[in-house]
């Protein structure tokens, strides 16, 4: 997408939530779209006011580890991803191709539950 068409649909998206501040079909693509911009902390507040809204969604609560990695905060993105899989989500794969959660891969204690759960997924 180019820069400006970027820039166009953060601007659309900010003016529907200035009108509607919990529409959660125009939080998700603002959150994707501040973070394909760079602007990791803007999609990170997103991320946390759609885990509060859609609790029991594990993609949301995905989405937001990949923000709180993003932002530096790799304890609780590991506390965001634990809580996606007890949600149901269990592409394990996807977890490890993520490059968003590159930085959290190297996180010793993330190494030791991912190492778990592996193991309980095998059985």
């Amino acid at each position: 997408m180019k820069s400006n068409d970027l820039d166009f649909e953060i601007s659309f998206l900010e003016g529907v939530l200035k009108r509607r501040p919990n529409y959660i079909d125009a939080l998700a693509p603002l959150a994707e779209a501040y973070t394909r911009r760079g602007l990791y902390e803007k999609g990170l507040e997103i991320d946390k006011k759609l885990a509060f809204l859609c609790k029991d969604d594990p993609i949301v609560h995905y989405n937001l580890a990949c923000s709180y990695v993003l932002s530096g905060y790799t304890a609780k993105a590991l506390l965001a991803l634990k809580r996606s899989v007890r949600l149901g989500f269990w592409d394990i794969e996807h977890i490890v191709k993520d490059s968003d959660l590159k930085a959290l891969q190297k996180y010793a204690p993330f190494q030791k539950w991912f190492a778990t759960l592996s193991e309980k997924i095998k059985k």
